[in-house]
């Protein structure tokens, strides 16, 4: 099956302010359906705060973290350090999507919206870790003001649709990241806690990618251009992370996030409903982003396929070593 779309126009003559307001029908009622499913839920009915104690420091009481006290497994607390600060980057996520969509009419109600949903996210995942003491307290507030003290400018910040592309991509890579670090957490409550801010991302997604496939009704050319910048280029937020290449490999040896992950649970979903690689009736440029958008896929599935030998590889090496 192939996608024509019926209202097309040249990329040249989609500047972002045509677009947000050509698209502000589609975010009214891409808003009015997510709050008709979105659930209310309170942050601190999942913390389990009888096993809190006090720190060190202003209490005589307070009990030093020790590794021992934690439930969770090492690639649990790498994967829940990594997806703690990238949430508490936040204040910068607004001020990117509240400049590029606006803060008036639909699009600003979704912003704030969306900026109030987010940050139960980091308020849960710090009471969580601190309550469980989970990962040392100390270490994780240095980390917090290191990679705020950074500040964060997307990759993708060039033009409003960029930025409504890669959150789409984004949001997915970040529900897939919660859901498999509560699987690998070692902790029931932590995977009960995980699944519910993955709930949350799913909405966002579905919000995000339903207005992308609005936007390749509009201007096709534009929107496959955008789609192949961001997905040859994607990066997720927490890169900035102190020591995030370190901890982007432990979770990629754990099956948290790896290219294979990437490939089949993010990319290919999205691509695969807004049918991305059928449409047709593309100009000169829009075709050629379509080709290079296919090649890359491919080439990335590829990379996965070596990937995934090395990690099979790797985990029949430890079986033996335990084994013997």
């Amino acid at each position: 099956m192939t996608l024509t779309s019926p209202h097309r126009s040249s990329s040249e003559a989609w500047t972002d302010a045509r677009l947000l307001y050509a698209l502000e029908e589609v975010v009214e009622k891409e808003l009015n359906r997510h709050l008709g499913v979105a659930k209310d839920w309170m942050p601190h009915e999942y913390v389990p705060w009888s096993d809190g104690r006090n720190f060190p420091g202003i209490f005589d009481n307070g009990e030093a973290w020790d590794p021992q006290q934690s439930k969770v497994t090492e690639i649990g607390k790498t994967a829940l350090v990594v997806n703690l600060l990238t949430e508490d980057n936040l204040p910068s996520y607004h001020h990117e999507i509240a400049a590029l969509f606006g803060r008036d009419g639909a699009w600003g109600t979704w912003v704030h919206r969306w900026t109030a949903e987010e940050g139960r996210h980091g308020i849960v995942l710090r009471d969580y870790l601190l309550a469980a003491r989970a990962v040392d307290p100390d270490k994780l507030e240095r980390f917090r003001m290191s990679h705020m003290s950074e500040g964060y400018e997307s990759d993708n910040s060039q033009s409003m649709l960029h930025t409504v592309t890669y959150v789409t991509f984004q949001e997915l890579a970040t529900r897939v990241s919660h859901r498999n670090t509560g699987h690998q957490s070692g902790d029931p409550v932590c995977d009960r806690l995980l699944a519910r801010i993955s709930t949350d991302e799913n909405l966002h997604m579905v919000f995000y990618r339903n207005l992308l496939g609005a936007a390749f009704q509009l201007a096709p050319d534009l929107t496959m251009k955008c789609v192949r910048d961001v997905v040859v280029d994607f990066r997720m937020p927490g890169h900035g992370i102190p020591g995030f290449e370190r901890a982007a490999a432990q979770m990629a040896i754990g099956e948290i996030y790896n290219m294979r992950i990437h490939h089949d649970d993010v990319l290919q979903p999205v691509l695969r409903y807004l049918k991305v690689l059928e449409i047709d009736g593309l100009g000169p440029e829009g075709l050629r982003a379509q080709e290079e958008l296919g090649m890359y896929m491919n080439g990335l599935d590829s990379e996965a396929r070596t990937f995934d030998e090395k990690l099979a590889a790797r985990k029949a090496r430890m079986a033996a070593r335990l084994a013997g």
